[in-house]
């Protein structure tokens, strides 16, 4: 099983792997080259649609009888939603935090 939400925060949580094998630290790692705020962020989108991707492909494979254990899809199925779920948590701060910036006096 993989974790995809290890992109999504990458400071503060050490070794964690996640989609493809790869690491919270590489997203780290990208951040302090000089990637930005924004690379990290397309990533984990990215990361996210890759999930969601794989959980509908399960998805499909469980409607056609294909699939061996629908425990499969519902796992994959949890990880997309909350994925989903915390992508958009992240988002709604980022957001609440630069109206809270644009409100600040100059």
């Amino acid at each position: 099983m993989t974790a995809p939400l290890s992109g999504v925060l990458p400071v503060g949580v050490s070794a964690v792997t996640g989609v493809a094998g790869s690491t919270n630290a590489d997203a780290v790692t990208s951040t302090s080259n000089g990637d930005g705020f924004a690379s990290v962020l397309a990533s984990t989108f990215d990361k996210l649609q890759s999930t969601q991707n794989a959980a509908d492909t399960l998805g499909a494979q469980a409607a056609t009888g294909d699939l061996k254990d629908v425990h499969d899809y519902i796992i994959a199925r949890t990880e997309a939603s909350l994925a989903t779920e915390m992508v958009v948590t992240f988002k709604n701060k980022a957001v609440e935090a630069f109206n809270e910036i644009m409100r600040m006096p100059v």
